[in-house]
C-alpha cells in the first residue's frame, strides 16, 4: 500500500480520491495540498486527508509515497519537475503538457530521478478497450488501414462556465483539451505515432461558453489514416473503431466490442465493467512499488502530447499540421 498526496481537490481531484479510498490494497491518499483549506475542510474529514497549503511540505514528507497532480493544465510541467527534483513519483492529469517540449522536459525530469511518471488516460482501462489492444496487438486482423474514435459527454450542460477549465489559456484545443484527449490516447496507443492533423472546430459561442466540438482527420507515420471527434455537450458516448486487412474491430462504450472477420460473420462481446481509474491508479502503485512499468510508457505519453500540439496549431491555422518531431 502507497501513500499518496493529492494536489488540487477540484471536481477531478475529488474523482481520484473516491475512485480508490477504501477499496484499493494498492493505493490511499493522506495529504492534499489545497488554496483554500476550508473550502475542502469536509471532503477531506469524510477521507482521512490532512490538509495543507504547501506542495513543498508534502514533497518534503517522507511518509509521502508519491505526487498526483490535479491542477491546472499550465502548471503541470513545473510541477512535475519539482516534484521528480524531490524524489517522489508523480502522477499528472492530462494533459501532461501543452507542447511536446514540456511533455519532453516532465519525461526527462522523472527518468533523471529515476521516479515513475503516470498519468491520468485512464479509459485506456475500459474493459471494451482493454480487449481491443489485445485482440489488435494479436495480429489475428492484419495490418491497420484506418481507425475512427468519437467521445461526448454532457457534462459541459450541467456546470456552470467560467471555470479553469474553460480558460482558452488552460483549454487551447477547446472540447479537444478535456474528453477528446482520450481518444487521440487511444489512436496512439492502437496504431502509434502520428504524422500529421487537420482539425476543424464548431464553437456556436465564444469561450468561456464551453459547449463546441472538434474533428480532426489523422495520418499515422506507419501511412494509416484517422478520423477523430469530440462534442462537449451531448449525450455520452465512446467508440474506436479499428478497419485492418482481414477484419475490424469496435469498442462501444465501457464493456462492449464487437469483431468482424472477413469471410465470417461479426461476433458481439461484453465483458465485465471495471473501474477504469482505480484500476489505472493502481497500476501506478505497482510502478511507484517496483511490481511493473506503468500501462501508458513515457514514449506514448510525448506522443500524445506532440500530436495534441499539433491540434492546437491546426485549429489556429485551419490548414493541416505535421506533428511535432
Amino acid at each position: 500500500m502507497i501513500n499518496a498526496a493529492i494536489v488540487g481537490l477540484g471536481r477531478w481531484g475529488r474523482a481520484l480520491i473516491t475512485s480508490v479510498q477504501g477499496k484499493s490494497d494498492h493505493i490511499r491518499f493522506v495529504r492534499g495540498v489545497v488554496r483554500d483549506p476550508m473550502r475542502a475542510r469536509d471532503f477531506a474529514g469524510q477521507h482521512g486527508l490532512g490538509l495543507t497549503t504547501a506542495l513543498a511540505e508534502v514533497l518534503a514528507d517522507p511518509e509521502i509515497d508519491a505526487a498526483f497532480l490535479a491542477t491546472p493544465h499550465s502548471l503541470h510541467v513545473e510541477q512535475v519537475i519539482v516534484a521528480a527534483r524531490a524524489g517522489k513519483p508523480v502522477w499528472c492529469e492530462k494533459p501532461l503538457a501543452l507542447t511536446r517540449a514540456g511533455a519532453e522536459r516532465a519525461v526527462t525530469a522523472c527518468r533523471d530521478a529515476g521516479v515513475p511518471l503516470g498519468c491520468g488516460y485512464n479509459r485506456r482501462c475500459f474493459s471494451s478497450m482493454h480487449e481491443l489492444k489485445r485482440v489488435v496487438d494479436s495480429g489475428t486482423l492484419g495490418d491497420i488501414l484506418h481507425i475512427e474514435g468519437h467521445f461526448s459527454n454532457e457534462y459541459s450542460t450541467r456546470v456552470l462556465p467560467h471555470g479553469w477549465r474553460d480558460d482558452p489559456a488552460e483549454s487551447p484545443a477547446l472540447g479537444m483539451t478535456g474528453c477528446g484527449l482520450h481518444v487521440l490516447d487511444a489512436l496512439v496507443n492502437l496504431a502509434g505515432p502520428i504524422r500529421q492533423v487537420h482539425a476543424k472546430s464548431c464553437a456556436p459561442k465564444p469561450p468561456p461558453d464551453p459547449r463546441d466540438a472538434v474533428a480532426v482527420l489523422v495520418e499515422f507515420a506507419s501511412g494509416a489514416t484517422g478520423l477523430m471527434a469530440t462534442v462537449r455537450a451531448s449525450v455520452p458516448f465512446w467508440r474506436i473503431h479499428v478497419f485492418c486487412t482481414e477484419g475490424d474491430a469496435e469498442a462501444r462504450g465501457e464493456t462492449n466490442l464487437r469483431t468482424g472477420y472477413i469471410g465470417t460473420p461479426a461476433m458481439q462481446h461484453t465483458f465485465a465493467p471495471v473501474d477504469s481509474l482505480r484500476t489505472l491508479a493502481e497500476s501506478f502503485a505497482d510502478a511507484v512499488a517496483g511490481r511493473a512499468p506503468f500501462l501508458i510508457s513515457p514514449g506514448q505519453l510525448i506522443d500524445v502530447t506532440a500530436a495534441f500540439e499539433a491540434v492546437i496549431k491546426s485549429l489556429d491555422a485551419g490548414a493541416p499540421v505535421d506533428v511535432p518531431g
